[in-house]
């Protein structure tokens, strides 16, 4: 039996083998030199490619072809007979047509910008002119159905890989190995994941709205976090835009209106498709190392709609992790004037480096579009409805259904997929490597015989003055990502102090749609309360004692906290959150070289050591664009391009349990991310606030700062920490990333993909003399209380990021208050993490 299983597969592949045609090579001219952008076609077909900057060129079809035909713009015409179906490392020399040397513009070098000069120039004018006519935006409201198909597969597949021990007991996958139609490379699917979807929009309010109907996946069914992934790695995009945003960065788009300064365009070649005559333009970039496409578009003479586009990414485009950006589109001809998208197809190749050898993972996207409606109008709250629960028959439809809404059939490889994660889930082998990638990501360890998790994992070691050594172990409830309810807790041990902590909070979500939810816990342990301005609630926050093992100056102004809290939360409406909790503070020194003492008339001594205070928050929370996955009590955030603002007012009243102080404070911030097309990424944020009363240091505003070698977004890296204290303070960060926008102009710097990063923060703040006393009890050690009144303290860093691709490096600058004692005017600091 196993034999006959042997030879049905041999028969099969050979089969399938001889249903396709695949060539690939290279072109030349008669001196040896690639050409780039060159046409490649199957005689008498549409399928075709271009060359890239090596003149290399990969291109296949599922139909049999005989002859390849390989043109290029003032070179004679070339065409080979194809004795095979598979034929690789051809090599193509074409001659230049003497006819028409001086008459055709070559594609090398660069090209004129003027429309005088270059008829694609001419066009792209025209383009710009109708762009807003066609498509969607004709129409006041839309509906379109949508089938999305996400595949995710091992490439550049060998020997040496097949054999590897990382794949031993699993050998069985490489049966499903083929070879991509973009690259020529083999690969071997991995996931796929599929969802059908109804999209509704109106332009006149411009609000969209998305219902999933259906959604499966491989291998991890009711996977959101997989799912929402997905989403936000191939966001949408529009070719007419003037930047089309991948992976958190900001190509320019070949139809953009500033393509003129950044592409150099041809006209190469015109034809009717569809019925239609249209134009074919080659466009290519002018500089190297910046975020830009190469490739070619079809447009209509007289509507001057794209047809159809492709693009891909310049091998030299700064981008990490990425060695293939390639996307498909085709639209529709609806009439003379309207113009759909029909097909969208996005291949990424990501690796950990772009040589061409380089092993990686495809991720695959195809998106069809279908069942276009017009001006139905709906009700505007329609378009703000929330799904507020899990459905599960969304993520388990039949087979029937998806041989229904399929807009497209699934090929061989992808029909494999299923077949072989099911088998894969039954090896305990990738049941280790699964769990092992699980750990990796969210830093929990499942138990899921006790229904919880152990963690988080990176949080087990921590060093600081007071603790010296500590040991932190901790566990959540987890019964699945959409649990109402969740429970967690920790308990820490430092070796220096010979003490126990711990910390334990709960949550629940009562009612779905308000996302009204109650919480509370309690945590004892030693903190630094002078790393924020905008203080929080939550019980169990990242301890910033431990946050470093060395950093510029000693860490020992830390705090003993025994925090008790309890509230609760709504969400009246969509990303906007009111909560009200109140919380029980017992604050005082962890370490014999700080002092949080007060003058306080009541104690037999004059002086007191301890704070005890109730305090009463409400906090409002606005999030405009932010998007979220889940439906539980917790949820994780989709997307990280919106702003926030956040009004805090927090009450303590003296007597009301034991409380020691009577005052009032007011706090206030706004971040804003700001995407500046090919400039870069700006961030702003702004802080403000204000305390009514009189308080000693321990309840006061203290001036962040940052005395590790880490990089730290809304904190002064030249700033130790309790050197400003305020209770009155305006503070502002200002970063802007230039992704590579600079570096790439630099002759001996553009190769490495280098990123600069301008930073400047300041802060203004007054301490009113009530405020300064009540602090000041002479004991040796307390600490000055200054507040920088007398002019607004700044500090300003350049950054050079994107070193090896992991590391940022800042260099900070100190701007004034140099004469203060022990002020460092200069240091550098760090920071590690994997982007694009």
């Amino acid at each position: 039996m196993k034999h006959k299983l042997l030879l049905l597969i041999a028969t099969l592949n050979i089969f399938f083998a001889f249903a396709q045609t695949k060539v690939s090579g290279y072109i030349f001219d008669e001196s040896n030199q690639p050409i780039a952008y060159a046409n490649v076609i199957f005689k008498g077909s549409t399928t075709g490619t271009i060359s890239n900057e090596d003149g290399k060129f990969y291109l296949e079809s599922d139909e049999n072809w005989d002859t390849l035909e390989v043109s290029f713009l003032g070179f004679e015409i070339q065409t080979i007979k194809l004795t095979k179906r598979v034929n690789y490392d051809l090599k193509f020399i074409l001659k230049e047509e003497a006819a028409a040397l001086d008459a055709v513009v070559i594609v090398t070098g660069k090209q004129s910008k003027k429309a005088s000069e270059n008829p694609a120039i001419r066009i792209l004018k025209k383009i710009w002119e109708r762009k807003r006519q066609n498509g969607l935006t004709q129409f006041k409201q839309y509906e379109y159905d949508q089938y999305e198909k996400v595949e995710f597969d091992l490439n550049t597949i060998d020997s040496s890989l097949i054999k590897s021990k990382l794949f031993r007991g699993m050998e069985f996958v490489f049966e499903e190995v083929d070879t991509s139609r973009v690259t020529g490379k083999t690969y071997l699917p991995i996931f796929l994941n599929e969802s059908v979807k109804k999209i509704s929009g109106d332009n006149i309010i411009n609000k969209k709205r998305e219902d999933l109907i259906g959604n499966k996946n491989s291998g991890f069914s009711n996977n959101q976090v997989i799912i929402d992934f997905i989403d936000d790695l191939y966001s949408e995009y529009n070719v007419y835009d003037n930047y089309l945003k991948f992976f958190d960065k900001s190509f320019v788009s070949p139809l953009s209106r500033t393509g003129i300064q950044t592409y150099n365009y041809v006209l190469s070649d015109s034809a009717f498709i569809d019925n239609k005559w249209c134009y074919n333009i080659i466009y290519y970039p002018r500089r190297k190392n910046e975020l830009t496409f190469k490739g070619d578009f079809w447009v209509n003479d007289t509507t001057y709609a794209i047809k159809e586009i492709n693009l891909q990414a310049s091998k030299s485009a700064n981008i990490n992790w990425v060695k293939e950006i390639y996307i498909e589109q085709e639209f529709e001809v609806l009439n003379d004037s309207l113009f759909l998208i029909k097909r969208d197809y996005f291949l990424s190749d990501f690796a950990l480096n772009k040589k061409e050898k380089s092993r990686g993972v495809y991720g695959k996207r195809t998106t069809l579009y279908d069942n276009y409606k017009f001006d139905i109008p709906k009700e505007e709250d329609y378009y703000d409805k929330v799904v507020y629960n899990y459905d599960a028959d969304v993520y388990n439809r039949e087979e029937d259904f998806w041989k229904e809404n399929r807009l497209e059939a699934l090929n061989k490889d992808e029909k494999g997929v299923y077949k072989m994660l099911d088998t894969l889930k039954t090896v305990k082998k990738f049941k280790r490597l699964y769990n092992l990638g699980s750990i990796l990501a969210s830093g929990y360890i499942e138990i899921p015989s006790l229904k919880m998790d152990y963690g988080p994992i990176f949080s087990t070691f921590g060093f600081n003055e007071v603790e010296g050594l500590r040991l932190r172990a901790g566990g959540r409830t987890y019964r699945g990502p959409n649990d109402l309810w969740r429970l967690e807790g920790f308990l820490a041990y430092g070796f220096r102090d010979d003490k126990f902590k711990y910390g334990i909070s709960g949550k629940w979500l009562l009612d779905k749609k308000s996302r009204f939810t109650i919480f509370g816990g309690n945590r004892r342990d030693i903190e630094q309360i002078g790393a924020s301005l905008t203080s929080s609630s939550d019980v169990l926050g990242r301890s910033l004692a431990s946050s470093a093992v060395v950093g510029t100056s000693v860490n020992d102004k830390l705090t003993d906290i025994n925090l008790i809290n309890f509230g609760a939360s709504i969400e009246p409406m969509r990303n906007f959150e009111i909560r009200l909790d109140g919380s029980y503070r017992e604050l005082k020194s962890a370490s014999p070289t700080f002092s949080l003492d007060y003058n306080d008339p009541d104690s037999p001594t004059g002086i007191s050591s301890e704070v005890d205070q109730f305090e009463t928050r409400l906090s409002l929370g606005y999030y405009p664009n932010r998007q979220m996955t889940g439906f539980g009590v917790e949820r994780k955030f989709k997307n990280d391009n919106f702003s926030s603002i956040f009004l805090q007012v927090s009450r303590g009243d003296e007597g009301f349990l034991n409380s020691d102080f009577d005052y009032t404070k007011l706090q206030l911030s706004y971040f804003q991310p700001w995407q500046l097309g090919g400039l870069g990424r700006l961030t702003t944020s702004i802080e403000a606030g204000k305390t009514f009363g009189e308080v000693p240091l321990a309840l006061l505003s203290v001036v962040p700062g940052n005395q590790s070698y880490f990089s730290i977004y809304n904190t002064f890296p030249q700033l130790d920490f309790y050197e400003f204290v305020t209770d009155t303070y305006t503070s502002m960060h200002v970063e802007h990333n230039f992704n590579g926008r600079i570096f790439s102009r630099i002759p001996f710097l553009k190769k490495y993909n280098l990123r600069a990063i301008l930073g400047v923060r300041g802060v203004w703040g007054e301490l009113s003399d009530e405020n300064r006393m009540l602090s000041m009890t002479g004991n040796p050690v307390e600490t000055p209380l200054i507040a920088p009144n007398s002019r607004i303290y700044y500090e300003y860093s350049f950054g050079v990021a994107n070193i090896f691709k992991i590391l940022r490096i800042d260099f900070n600058f100190r701007g004034n208050y140099l004469d203060v004692p022990e002020a460092r005017p200069f240091g550098v600091t760090g920071s590690f993490g994997f982007f694009f």
